[in-house]
């Protein structure tokens, strides 16, 4: 059984698009899913293409280096084994590969990223969260791994060194 901080982590045996995403990550690879038909990645795993609809996907690696797009910072911890991070940074990435691209009406503004929720973890340190007056709007992120057992890896991300696109912005504490 795999476990994290101290909750059982289960990822269904037939389910072979959240079991495959996360046995990649065991391998430190951050996989998305590609369509087999449009070309268009994505974020969240599923069977079928947001975009198209299709069910035809591949594995396709990632850099795993992207800009923080949202962020919250959770000040009660609703999980108790998350008590002891109060208060940390869930974060909004825009993955650096398929950055606004066109979709449907592009001349009106819509386009599409490939987006990815994680925790904001310590550069140094993937099992502690980082400070939240270090989170903006705007900052450089990359991917990091905790590995949860000899199979599976949980993906995270943490502030790089790179420097950020435009001033980053945090909400005002």
């Amino acid at each position: 059984m795999t476990m994290y901080k101290g909750m059982r982590f289960v990822v269904s045996p037939v389910d072979s698009e959240h079991r495959g995403f996360y046995e990649h990550a065991r391998q430190h690879r951050l996989m998305v899913q590609k369509c087999s038909d449009c070309g268009l990645l994505r974020g969240a795993p599923g069977a079928g293409c947001p975009f198209c609809t299709s069910l035809k996907w591949t594995w396709q690696q990632v850099s795993g280096k992207g800009t923080i797009y949202s962020y919250q910072i959770v000040t009660q911890a609703i999980q108790p084994a998350f008590r002891d991070w109060v208060p940390y940074a869930i974060v909004l990435v825009d993955l650096d590969e398929q950055r606004r691209v066109p979709w449907r009406n592009a001349e009106e503004g819509e386009y599409i990223s490939v987006r990815m929720v994680a925790n904001l973890v310590k550069p140094n340190d993937p099992t502690k969260p980082e400070d939240q007056e270090n989170v903006a709007i705007g900052k450089r992120v990359e991917v990091c791994f905790i590995d949860l057992d000899d199979k599976l890896a949980l993906p995270q991300f943490r502030l790089s060194n790179e420097p950020p696109e435009h001033t980053p912005w945090r909400a005002p504490v």
